[in-house]
């Protein structure tokens, strides 16, 4: 079977409102929990009539992307780069670089100073809607009315300046926080839909597992074990102290030293690590950072990443979040079975005689 053609849809970034389609090579595409994705792509000029409407069409910061595979919507994102490109042979083309929603609020600030207290998720949609009621700001982001059932209070200065989007990964990165991110897909009436995706602690979609075999599916796999990024003991800076700040004695906030006892009685050597939250003034806030920055460094960085023929395993952007079932049969697992989270997502389209593939990014289950 053939698989599914690709077609990429370009938006109005405010109004949705379709501006054109155009043809796209080299296309590739990722989506993320916990970072952003990306897509890039190459749409070739062949003469003056596409150049024009590319030209119309292809605006850096203001035309929104919506990607289709078949009938149904795989991605959407903002275009943020264009590079135009002629080679030794006089073949003219686009070079095109986008970045998921969420990209979006990483150039919105906090213009506004607030004091919050509620459920984490509403401080959530509390930042969307500031973001949004702005004049111009409104891009027809969406969300729902879940909760987590964890009270944070937060207060929100105009003089820092804060990014919009640092302060929701700031919020779901300490103790018992969160992980969203702003997903693409099509509404029951088949309309275009930019909406958030709140889950606590974590994002999970699915009810049954996927099972993945190598060899089978799974055609290749990079299974890396980092070390210098882990820890098992951790202090985190936060503010500095108004009342001693632009003298010799400023001393910032500092957190508890935060140590994983267990693993010196183990046999681990002590591996100290730190963060910076610049704008926490708040002492429980900063050891829930420490905490949560500890638990995330104490295990060091295991992604698994699985390469999958697309057209023996069911791959798509609704497996974020779900759990696979992966079993591997070769002389280093011997006979690996274990379940794992799939936090990523890579596709790489057919292109001139390239097959599809797609890549999973996996986490422990």
């Amino acid at each position: 079977m053939l698989p599914a053609p690709y077609r990429l849809l370009l938006c109005d970034l405010r109004t949705d409102q379709v501006l054109d389609t155009l043809p796209v090579q080299d296309l590739a595409f990722d989506d993320y929990i916990g970072k952003p994705g990306s897509l890039s792509g190459t749409v070739p000029i062949p003469d003056s009539r596409i150049g024009a409407r590319a030209r119309a069409a292809l605006v850096p910061g203001r035309t929104a992307l919506w990607l289709y595979r078949g009938r149904d919507l795989w991605w959407g994102g903002l275009l943020w780069t264009t590079a135009v490109r002629s080679d030794e042979r006089g073949f003219l083309s686009v070079q095109v670089q986008a970045g998921t929603w969420d990209t979006y609020l990483a150039h919105r600030l906090m213009m506004h100073s607030f004091t919050l207290s509620g459920d984490q998720f509403d401080i959530v949609r509390f930042l969307i809607d500031y973001v949004q009621a702005i004049d111009g700001g409104n891009i027809g982001i969406t969300y729902g009315p879940e909760t987590s059932g964890r009270v944070r209070d937060r207060a929100y200065s105009e003089y820092d300046l804060s990014v919009v989007r640092d302060l929701i990964d700031q919020l779901g990165g300490v103790e018992d926080g969160f992980e969203w991110r702003i997903g693409s897909h099509l509404d029951a009436d088949g309309r275009r839909v930019k909406r958030v995706q709140l889950g606590h602690p974590v994002i999970r979609t699915g009810h049954t597992d996927i099972v993945l075999d190598h060899p089978g599916p799974i055609t290749a796999y990079t299974w890396p074990i980092d070390a210098t990024g882990r820890a098992n003991a951790w202090q985190s800076r936060g503010a500095t102290d108004p009342a001693t700040q632009g003298g010799a004695d400023a001393v910032p906030l500092m957190s508890a030293v935060q140590l994983a006892e267990q693993d010196i009685t183990d046999g681990w050597p002590r591996l100290d690590g730190s963060s910076d939250y610049t704008t926490v003034t708040e002492q429980a806030t900063l050891d829930a950072h420490a905490a949560a920055d500890l638990a995330a460094a104490r295990a060091g960085s295991v992604i698994p990443e699985i390469t999958l023929d697309m057209t023996r395993a069911p791959v798509s952007p609704a497996l974020l979040g779900a759990t696979v079932r992966v079993r591997i049969h070769d002389p280093w697992h011997d006979r690996l079975d274990a379940r794992f989270r799939v936090v990523g997502l890579s596709v790489a389209p057919p292109d001139r005689g390239r097959p599809e593939t797609g890549r999973l990014y996996l986490e422990a289950a």
